[in-house]
């Protein structure tokens, strides 16, 4: 296989200029992931302690096989809403190994209005039960939830994606062969009940541990009986009188420990589960961390996509596809960590040759059973009326047609922008990718800020009778300038759910690595594609 040549200039200004730029916003966004993990509520987390409770990360990582990854999804979920404080949307979730087998955690923040389901939460908890049962990862529930928070109840109790939904979930899994498994360390109310009660097996922590559908102020309103939470619904009475417990830990060490034990003795995985991958890993040819300096800081400056691939793929090999026709498009075969994978890398708009050059490469990567990796940095597709004759309405159909129907795992990687049509081209959220993660850089929308401000402007123009009112016009410019400038954010977007999290550029490789390794758990259909020349 070929192996890519880089021309970039590590040394150069122009890589240092990158580098700088880059480097900023990674520093920024580690200090927005260390508030969101414990800022700004030292208070509540102090309270957490006096109870002998842990803080909910410090449970994952004791539960986790040594030396293991834990793949941490949508950190910043909520960012900048609810004044910020609702960090993480009060919830964490990820992919972690326990006992050797990768499991798929879900853990309520109890220092985060008492781990009370907002909008995001609900969000970010069905995102992991989707990732889950697409897997067949088991879920660990650490649950130490308030249920609804009330006032959100409109956005968060009676529609189908809502919290009824996650239960419906939790059933269908386990109906599935999914393991259901529970630990609860703190209260767990109306909703959040149903968490541990819909589990398959459930362990409840003593003096902390709580599950009741309506607590003792509820009661009283309903029944007038006045009664105390612990005899209500405490860890003792549930494991002891109602049977809702099958486990009686004496502390959380020890609740780990057991949750450890019972995915221990789960049934052994099929090996075609595991996440060995079919080759030998080997590291690119050139340095992962170069990819902090590789895009410009300035989105018009453009930039070769192979820069980005020799530093992603294993001894940067790269066996490109069609490299002389539809340019703008960058396909080819490669390994990544020891895994197979079909690359698809923007080098401009996609033209009418790039669109079906893609629609092919799709097909023939689904034909052979290889996962399609798209890296985003697109405006969109081609327009005006030379595209409009050469078909690019239809074409760019077909590329997004092959790949809504491809059969195989897609993973995508936002580092530039991701713009309009091209976003649905390239595999953007709504085409249900098995994970897509974006840079620091990123930016989504239907279309840049310049270009949405011109569009308006104009619009605004010919809607004006006589003479141009240019103070209006300049207004309006100046609110779609900073609308779209503001929605196009990545913090904006990753508050939003519409990625599975940002990352550092230089963490790439291992991050889709690991990604990747999950995602071919997923059965594909061995049904013959045939492909079709475009």
């Amino acid at each position: 296989m070929a192996v890519l040549e880089s021309h970039i200039d590590v040394r150069g200004a122009a890589f240092a200029q990158n580098l700088r730029f880059h480097r900023e916003e990674i520093a920024r966004l580690r200090e927005r992931l260390r508030a969101a993990a414990t800022g700004g509520r030292d208070a509540h987390i102090r309270r957490h302690r006096a109870r002998g409770k842990w803080l909910v990360r410090e449970r994952i990582n004791f539960i986790v096989d040594d030396g293991t990854p834990f793949l941490e999804l949508s950190p910043l979920a909520a960012w900048g809403q609810y004044g910020n404080e609702v960090p993480g949307a009060g919830i964490v979730t990820g992919v972690g190994i326990v006992a050797g087998r990768p499991c798929m955690f879900i853990a309520n923040d109890a220092t985060v209005k008492g781990g009370s389901f907002f909008h995001e939460t609900v969000k970010k908890h069905v995102r992991a039960q989707e990732i889950a049962q697409r897997l067949r990862l088991p879920c660990l529930y650490l649950v130490d939830c308030g249920g609804a928070y009330l006032p959100e109840q409109d956005r968060v109790f009676p529609d189908k994606d809502h919290f009824g939904n996650s239960f419906h979930r939790q059933c269908r899994m386990s109906q599935d062969g999914i393991p259901q498994l529970s630990a609860v360390f703190g209260g767990c109310t109306a909703g959040g009940a149903y968490i541990p009660a819909l589990s398959d097996e459930v362990i409840m922590v003593r003096g902390n541990a709580r599950i009741h559908l309506g607590g003792p102020s509820i009661v009283k309103i309903a029944i007038n009986e006045t009664v105390d939470g612990e005899t209500l619904g405490g860890a003792e009475m549930h494991t002891r009188v109602s049977g809702v417990s099958d486990y009686l830990a004496d502390d959380e060490a020890q609740a780990l420990a057991l949750l450890r034990q019972v995915v221990a003795k789960l049934p052994p995985e099929p090996g075609a589960l595991a996440l060995v991958p079919p080759l030998a890993p080997r590291p690119p040819r050139y340095d992962p961390a170069e990819l902090d300096g590789i895009v410009p800081a300035d989105p018009k400056q453009p930039y070769d996509a192979r820069e980005i691939i020799a530093r992603l793929l294993d001894g940067s090999e790269f066996h490109e596809f069609k490299p002389l026709w539809g340019e703008t498009l960058v396909t080819g075969f490669g390994v990544l960590h020891g895994q197979p994978v079909a690359v698809l890398a923007n080098n401009g708009a996609l033209i009418a040759e790039a669109s079906l050059k893609g629609a092919h490469f799709i097909e023939l990567a689904n034909q052979r059973g290889v996962p399609l990796l798209f890296l985003h940095n697109i405006a969109g597709f081609m327009v005006g009326s030379e595209a409009e004759r050469a078909g690019i309405a239809k074409h760019s159909a077909k590329m997004v047609y092959a790949q809504s129907c491809a059969r195989v795992p897609k993973l995508s990687l936002v580092v530039g922008g991701s713009y309009g049509a091209g976003n649905y081209g390239m595999c953007g959220r709504g085409f249900e990718p098995e994970f897509l993660f974006a840079w620091p850089s990123a930016r989504v929308a239907t279309m840049s800020a310049d270009i949405a401000s011109n569009v308006m402007t104009e619009l605004a123009r010919s809607n004006l009778r006589g003479p141009a009112d240019e103070a209006r016009v300049a207004e309006v410019e100046r609110q779609v300038r900073e609308q779209y400038a503001r929605q196009s954010d990545p913090y904006y977007a990753t508050s939003r759910l519409w990625d599975d999290g940002l990352i550092e550029p230089s963490a790439s490789r291992d991050v889709l690595g690991l990604a990747l390794a999950l995602a071919m758990r997923r059965s594909v259909p061995q049904t013959a594609t045939p492909v079709y020349r475009m």
